[in-house]
C-alpha cells in the first residue's frame, strides 16, 4: 500500500499538485439576487495545477487523501523556491534556441519562474481532492479520436510542408525540405493562431470550455436576469450567454459560439454551439456542442462543470469539473494589441530563414555566415 502511495505521489508531483483551502459549503449560504436566483457576479481566480487529464500512472483513482496531498504541496513549494532563486548577475547568455526543455521557460526569456502564477494549490469538489480537470471518462483522459479524425490530421500535416512538421523551431527553414516553393507555417498571417494575432485568448481561458492557463487566470462574472457577462483576463474576450433565448441560426458562427443559458434549480445551464471551424479549445471543431453549469458550492466558491460533445472528433462526449474560489483582485485591461510588434518579427524572422535556406542574401540584410 506504501508503494502505491509513493507512487502516485511521484506521478503527481511531476504535474505540480499542491494544496489550496477551499470554503465547505452551508445550506443555504449562498448569495442570491432579488428574484430569488444564486448571485454569481463577481470575480473568481480558477488557477490550479490540477492537470486537465488526469497522470496515466494513477489510472482511475480520482482523489487523493489529504496526506497525499499535502506531500504533493510540499514538494511543489520546494520546486517552486528552488527556481525562484535570484539568478546569477554574472552568468552568460543562454544557448542559442533555449536549453531544449519544453515550455517558455525552456528557452531563450524563461529565467525563472516569476511571471508563471498558474495557482498555488490543487481543488476540493464534494470534499475531495481532485487529481484531474476531466472526470468522465473514468480515468480521467480524453476519448479516443474518430478514424475520420486522425486521416484529417495525416492529410493536413501532408498539405504543410509535404509531411513535414516540427514541434520545435530548430532554426531553420525546414519546410522547404519538401520544395524551395513549398508552402511553409509562416506564409501569411492568417494562419498563425489566434492568440498570436491577439483575436481570442492563450489556451482555452475563454473557451468554452474555460479552462486555466499558464498565467491571467482570472474570471468576471456580471449578472442580469436576462444576460451573464463572463470577462476573461487573458487577452480580451468576453462572453455573453442570453438567457431563455434560443440558438442563433447554424449559419451565424462566432468566435466564442453562441451562448444560450437557464437556471435548472440554483444552476446555471449554459450550451454553446455554433463555433467557428477553428474555436478556441483548439482539438474540438465548429461542430462542437459544450454544456457548462454553474453551481455556488458555498458563498466563496463556485463549481464548474462542462461536457464537450463534438462527434467529428471524438468517439464520445467527454467531461470536466473544477473549483471556481472567489477573488478579491480586480481584472484589468490586456491591451494586446499596445505595441505588439511580436507578429511582425515573426513574419520577418521567417522571410530570413527562407532566403538563408535558398543560399540568398536578403536584401539590405548582410549574411553574416557568408
Amino acid at each position: 500500500m506504501h508503494s502505491r502511495i509513493t507512487t502516485c505521489l511521484g506521478a503527481l508531483a511531476v504535474v505540480g499538485l499542491v494544496v489550496a483551502p477551499i470554503v465547505t459549503a452551508q445550506d443555504g449560504d449562498i448569495p442570491r439576487t432579488a428574484s430569488g436566483r444564486p448571485d454569481l457576479s463577481g470575480t473568481y481566480d480558477v488557477s490550479t495545477l490540477t492537470p486537465m487529464q488526469r497522470p496515466s500512472d494513477l489510472a482511475e483513482k480520482m482523489s487523493l487523501t489529504d496526506e497525499e496531498a499535502a506531500e504533493l504541496a510540499e514538494t511543489a513549494r520546494l520546486r517552486r523556491e528552488e527556481r525562484n532563486a535570484p539568478s546569477d548577475p554574472n552568468r552568460g547568455a543562454p544557448p542559442q534556441g533555449g536549453d531544449g526543455s519544453a515550455g517558455a521557460a525552456g528557452n531563450v526569456g524563461g529565467y525563472n519562474t516569476f511571471w508563471i502564477d498558474n495557482g498555488t494549490g490543487a481543488f476540493k469538489v464534494d470534499g475531495q481532492w481532485r487529481t484531474s480537470i476531466l472526470i468522465d471518462p473514468p480515468d480521467g483522459r480524453y476519448p479516443s479520436r474518430t478514424e475520420a479524425n486522425r486521416a484529417a490530421q495525416r492529410a493536413a500535416r501532408e498539405a504543410r510542408g509535404g509531411g513535414i512538421r516540427r514541434f520545435t523551431n530548430d532554426g531553420t527553414a525546414y519546410w522547404l525540405e519538401a520544395g524551395l516553393d513549398a508552402p511553409g507555417p509562416y506564409d501569411n498571417m492568417e494562419q498563425r493562431p489566434y492568440a498570436e494575432r491577439c483575436i481570442l485568448t492563450f489556451s482555452s481561458t475563454s473557451g468554452p470550455p474555460m479552462l486555466p492557463a499558464l498565467y491571467n487566470n482570472h474570471k468576471r462574472i456580471v449578472q442580469t436576469e436576462d444576460t451573464v457577462m463572463i470577462l476573461i483576463e487573458m487577452v480580451h474576450d468576453a462572453r455573453i450567454v442570453r438567457m431563455n433565448a434560443e440558438h442563433d441560426p447554424p449559419e451565424i458562427k462566432k468566435w466564442l459560439g453562441d451562448s444560450i443559458g437557464w437556471w435548472e434549480g440554483d444552476t446555471l445551464v449554459v450550451e454553446t454551439t455554433n463555433f467557428v471551424d477553428r474555436p478556441a479549445f483548439s482539438q474540438g471543431t465548429g461542430n462542437m456542442k459544450v454544456t457548462e453549469r454553474f453551481r455556488l458550492e458555498s458563498a466563496d466558491s463556485l463549481i464548474y462543470t462542462f461536457t464537450v460533445e463534438d462527434p467529428t472528433v471524438w468517439t464520445a462526449p467527454f467531461t470536466g469539473e473544477y473549483a471556481w474560489p472567489r477573488s478579491p483582485n480586480k481584472v484589468f485591461e490586456y491591451a494586446c494589441h499596445e505595441a505588439n510588434y511580436a507578429l511582425e518579427g515573426i513574419m520577418k524572422g521567417a522571410r530570413l530563414l527562407e532566403a538563408d535556406f535558398r543560399g540568398e542574401e536578403p536584401e539590405g540584410v548582410v549574411n553574416p555566415t557568408r
